[in-house]
């Protein structure tokens, strides 16, 4: 589910009257071919040692329960990450809403990842429901494998790089197969 885009800043300061923007609003014409971003995802970072929390069942490490608008994905041992909801609840060691801090790229030429990621993504290894942090053109992300396409979770200070690495890795390989 993607979050509500927040109210406006008050008249006077920086940014009053214009509405939040992606990180790559900018460039959404120039990368469209390669991916969009799907920004304001609500995203909470959850430490637990407990099996479910806020309605889910949570997975065990590099798998994701949930569909794409509301999921937790198994980041480690007693870390996931939960999309598209907000809030905690007691009993956990630690929650914390990440929302802010990443931007989510979405697209779904596997070709293109793979020429930037050490992970093997062939659609019988890196099947639907797994995810993984890892480096992506040398920037840690989380890569998740939706149904057809892949989301990949990046810091906003780095989803340019990451953005343009992508275009750039599309240029090289065109017209291959997704």
């Amino acid at each position: 589910m993607v979050a509500a885009p927040l109210p406006h800043p008050p008249a006077g300061e920086p940014g009053a009257g214009e509405p939040r923007r992606g990180v790559l609003a900018d460039r959404a014409a120039e990368l469209a071919e390669v991916l969009t971003e799907e920004p304001f995802l609500n995203q909470l970072d959850l430490r637990t040692d407990a099996e479910f929390a806020l309605g889910f069942q949570l997975p065990r490490t590099t798998l994701v329960v949930g569909d794409e608008h509301r999921a937790a994905l198994g980041l480690g041992p007693d870390e996931y990450l939960l999309i598209g909801v907000a809030g905690a609840e007691p009993g956990h060691r630690g929650a914390v809403d990440v929302s802010a801090a990443r931007t989510s790229l979405r697209l779904s030429d596997r070709h293109v990842l793979q020429s930037l990621c050490a992970l093997d993504l062939h659609p019988r290894v890196f099947v639907p429901g797994c995810c993984a942090q890892t480096r992506l053109a040398r920037v840690p992300v989380i890569l998740w494998r939706l149904d057809t396409d892949y989301r990949v979770l990046v810091g906003r200070s780095h989803a340019g790089h990451v953005a343009t690495a992508l275009l750039g890795a599309r240029q090289a390989t065109p017209g291959v197969a997704q």
